[in-house]
């Protein structure tokens, strides 16, 4: 096989518009909707699905922003492009409020002939009557950048306006922003993002912009923002050294730069006058060795000033690991996972240290998390609760206060009879790894969804899908979702032991969990079908060349394929410190291991593969997809293949695309997984329908 990008005879399939790769994608496409997509089965799944994506009855889930409204972004089957809008919290809290609507995308695509798709919006404080919208055109990473006045629900005529570009803003005041963005020829690292963040001055143009900072070509980003709060207005420059690790400076008002001098690799950041520190890895202070996965807490200024008094706000064990952590005014909401289930407390910093409490309102057999607060203005909380068979609660509220419940999102698919529960495989070097199993305990074998990640510290924490449970679960197959090494589980040391070299630890990990589900009866290998996406994407490529006797089907969504050229494809040499290097000879020699390009064979027993991505994917290049489909057939295995020509790294851009996607992705593993026969999806009555109240389910 080739072993280089020398030898690679499909190279062609990268270049992502060439008049060949555009007609090959599109003969792929052919074969797969026809294939896939011709018969009432697939119709009615599809129908199923969409009734999801744009039921009215979601809960349209609000944000703050500081002047007393809530705000949120909706798509439905009349808005398929989407809408900002704002209510008040009165309003809010009716069954049907009325919003107030800032911005049609649908409207505002037609009106310019662009295919525009929504990205975020950076909010102007105080104030709040200025934001600045990202865009992007057909759902890529890439955005352009808009001044939009709230009060006149319109772009402001010479505002601020940055082109399409992989970029940052960040508000300082009324006239000035941050921007780190494409400014040009050598003003953007090797991985395609923004070298250089300027000062950027109303009424001039983006050239005329002042250098604040200036990268290096290695870099992954450079970045800047500004705190506005009152009595601590700080501006702070971000050095991305690589994916983890990077430089930080406080930027003086006479334009000198300070170092903060926290690790390398902590996450950190500035409340008022608290500094709060993520480890990565173990830190000495003083003396005292604080572990990896550690929180402290210490006062800023003092920070700066060399003192290194630290209070030590988590410390991780065996079982436990912090997943986030958010400020109120006056307090901080702790996040922490406990074999993957979610535990949620208060510290009050106070006069004779910080005070501990769990939080108010919390339920207990539920996946719990922050969806917002509003730091500037008081100590409210919008909180999110959810299950495997618990549709999403969405409450408000005041910690040491009373807390209610703002919306309930209904039941998408009948649970009755079905059990969520844990169990624990054991990898080859004897760790054991977490799973959890959805579906009908009582249930014989049968057709199973295993679904994992296993990178960049990203844990995998219990969810209500109604996609998963209309499509999957009623038709009676068994869904179960894999906490690997790489993920962070169990804090880093859970990635670090899957990181660069030990990668295969993830892959021996997903392995035994599928070894585990046969072991326990759930299924068979031959009903055993895997998914995931980007990273997960390529631990699923990972399975079918290394492990292909485990599973009846596979389907990899924008994934990482060849891990030779990975870090020549748009945001790939970002990510260098998660895989490694293939131009140093010693990190290709085990990249090549298991780069699923790399270790196609001839005569294995690969099972039927779904590649699945977006030509407008600026993140993970659709070359990875296109190579690996094209190697397949080369040598005759059974390879379908799915490109949206939209959709950025998420494959699609609205709710008719994203039901076609993933209908299409559950038809084939329900066909692959059953054979022949693949019965029609049952047709799904919510709770809503039937005039009952939502239930509640706990987790088994």
């Amino acid at each position: 096989m080739a072993s280089d990008e020398g030898d690679d005879p499909y190279l062609w399939l990268e270049d992502l518009d060439g008049d060949d790769a555009a007609r090959w994608v599109r003969e792929r496409n052919a074969e797969t909707v026809a294939a896939l997509t011709g018969d009432e089965t697939f119709t009615g799944l599809r129908s199923e699905i969409r009734q999801v994506f744009d039921s009215d009855e979601r809960i349209p889930y609000p944000g703050w922003c500081g002047d007393g409204f809530y705000y949120g972004f909706w798509q439905d089957a009349a808005h398929p492009r989407g809408v900002w809008r704002r209510t008040t919290p009165d309003q809010y809290r009716r069954p049907e409020p009325e919003w107030d609507v800032l911005l049609d995308v649908d409207e505002l695509a037609a009106r310019e002939g662009e295919n525009w798709v929504w990205s975020e919006v950076h909010r102007l404080r105080p104030g709040h009557q200025r934001v600045l919208i990202s865009l992007s055109r057909g759902g890529a990473d890439a955005v352009v950048v808009r001044e939009f006045d709230l009060h006149r629900r319109a772009f402001v005529a010479d505002g601020f306006e940055v082109p399409e570009a992989k970029s940052s803003v960040c508000w300082i005041d009324a006239d000035h922003i941050y921007v780190a963005t494409d400014f040009g020829p050598g003003s953007l690292t090797t991985s395609g993002h923004p070298r250089i963040v300027k000062r950027w001055r109303r009424g001039t143009t983006l050239s005329e912009a002042e250098v604040v900072y200036e990268g290096q070509a290695e870099d992954t980003e450079v970045s800047a923002r500004h705190d506005p709060t009152p009595g601590f207005r700080r501006d702070f420059v971000l050095r991305g050294l690589d994916f983890y690790r990077s430089e930080n400076y406080l930027l003086t008002s006479a334009g000198e730069l300070v170092r903060i001098p926290v690790p390398e690799d902590a996450d950190w950041n500035v409340h008022r006058e608290w500094l709060v520190i993520r480890l990565r890895s173990p830190w000495t202070v003083d003396g005292v060795t604080h572990p990896a996965g550690a929180l402290l807490a210490t006062r800023f200024d003092a920070f700066l000033a060399g003192a290194r008094e630290m209070t030590v706000l988590f410390r991780p064990d065996a079982r436990t690991a912090l997943s986030y952590h958010s400020w109120t005014r006056n307090h901080l909401i702790l996040a922490t996972i406990v074999d993957v289930r979610s535990r949620l407390e208060v510290l009050t910093p106070g006069d004779t240290g910080w005070q501990r409490a769990p939080l108010a309102g919390v339920p207990e057999h539920a996946h719990s998390f922050v969806l917002d607060t509003d730091p500037d203005h008081g100590d409210d909380f919008l909180l999110v609760s959810e299950g495997f068979l618990q549709p999403r609660t969405l409450r408000l509220g005041q910690v040491r206060g009373p807390v209610e419940t703002l919306k309930r999102e209904p039941a998408f698919f009948d649970a009755d009879g079905l059990a969520v529960r844990q169990f624990f495989a054991t990898s080859a070097d004897g760790t054991r790894v977490p799973y959890f199993v959805v579906g009908d305990p009582d249930a014989t074998a049968g057709p199973a969804l295993l679904v994992g990640y296993g990178g960049f510290e990203i844990s995998q924490t219990p969810h209500y899908s109604g996609t998963i449970g209309r499509a999957w679960l009623a038709r009676g197959g068994t869904y179960a979702v894999a906490n690997i090494r790489g993920g962070g589980e169990y804090g880093p040391a859970w990635h670090r032991a899957a990181l660069r070299e030990n990668r295969p630890r993830a892959y021996e990990d997903f392995a035994a969990v599928a070894v585990d589900l046969v072991t326990r009866g759930i299924t068979t290998p031959g009903q055993l079908g895997i998914m995931g996406g980007s990273n997960g994407g390529l631990l699923t490529g990972v399975m079918l060349t290394r492990y292909p006797e485990l599973f009846g089907a596979v389907v990899s969504h924008v994934p990482l394929l060849d891990m030779r050229r990975y870090h020549r494809l748009l945001a790939g040499a970002s990510w260098m410190a998660e895989y490694g290097d293939p131009d140093r000879e010693t990190d290709w020699t085990y990249l090549r291991e298991y780069s699923p390009y790399h270790n196609v064979r001839d005569g294995r027993p690969y099972p039927p593969l779904l590649l699945a991505t977006s030509t407008r994917d600026d993140r993970v290049h659709p070359g990875h997809a296109r190579k690996m489909a094209a190697r397949l057939r080369e040598h005759g295995y059974d390879v379908s293949y799915y490109e949206n020509v939209e959709g950025g790294h998420g494959a699609a851009t609205n709710n008719e695309q994203r039901a076609f996607f993933w209908a299409l992705t559950l038809e084939f593993l329900w066909r692959r997984l059953t054979g022949p026969a693949h019965p029609a999806v049952p047709r799904q009555q919510s709770s809503a329908d039937a005039g009952q109240p939502a239930p509640v389910e706990g987790r088994a």
